[in-house]
């Protein structure tokens, strides 16, 4: 069994590592649009756009799910998706709600979303989240936060200025949902800035939610990893290196 995961640029990367080490496919097939990350930024025609071009790449491929791995396609395009796929595709939104139900069944706590400025905006999350009853919810959109991990500048003051800027006004939250794939790049540095949050990270979280939706009959010994990008694939490569700890 195959398996595709798409990502605006690196952040992707954050799904693939649980897919990895749980082994649940025979084959990874990883495609970065770096020439045109971040997508948050962007309109909802130009999005759902690009995650269509996206699903053109990986119909060369003979996968049977592809992961949006990317939570602003998640947000805008992912029906769309649905429908023009010859494959089932799977977002990570509804996977990161789930968690969220499984870890923090206390509707009271509070709730930090951060996310891009079109994931924020669409309010996907807000409203699956006030479906479910949790009602003490604050988004936010560090935009900052994407360019910083696409640059691996983890651990930076670079990170550490920009963290105090946008939380400010935060105060301490119970739980911090990683609405964009390149933040749990970050996690650490998140959980420094607040220790007592409970990080809710969409990698951890799709992979329940392919477990609980899919049946599969098997554990793979190894799974092979290909990765592709629009734009400089080597530097792709140089952080899932990084990241992954595995040769690329």
């Amino acid at each position: 069994m195959k398996a595709g995961v798409f990502d605006s640029g690196v952040g992707g990367l954050t799904v693939v590592k649980p897919l990895l080490e749980e082994k649940l496919f025979s084959e990874i097939i990883y495609f970065g649009d770096t020439a045109r990350v971040p997508y948050g930024v962007k309109d909802r025609n130009t999005i759902t756009r690009y995650a269509l071009e996206a699903v053109e790449f990986f119909k060369n491929f003979d996968i049977e799910v592809l992961i949006i791995a990317c939570n602003t396609v998640s947000a805008y395009a992912i029906e769309q998706l649905q429908k023009d796929a010859p494959f089932k595709i799977v977002g990570v939104i509804e996977a990161g709600v789930m968690a969220l139900k499984c870890k923090v069944p206390q509707r009271k706590s509070n709730i930090l979303i951060l996310g891009t400025k079109a994931t924020i905006s669409s309010g996907k999350y807000e409203k699956f989240l006030e479906y479910e009853k949790y009602s003490n919810i604050i988004s936010l959109a560090p935009s900052l936060f994407v360019p910083i991990a696409e640059e691996g500048l983890f651990g930076s003051v670079i990170l550490e200025e920009a963290m105090k800027h946008y939380f400010k006004d935060i105060s301490s939250p119970d739980v911090i949902i990683l609405g964009c794939t390149h933040f749990p790049l970050i996690a650490k540095d998140l959980t420094n800035f607040f220790p007592n949050a409970l990080l809710i990270h969409s990698g951890e979280a799709i992979v329940e939610f392919l477990k609980y939706n899919f049946k599969f009959s098997k554990k793979f010994e190894e799974t092979k990893l290909k990765i592709f990008a629009s734009d400089n694939p080597s530097n792709l490569k140089k952080i899932a290196k990084i990241w992954l700890k595995r040769e690329i």
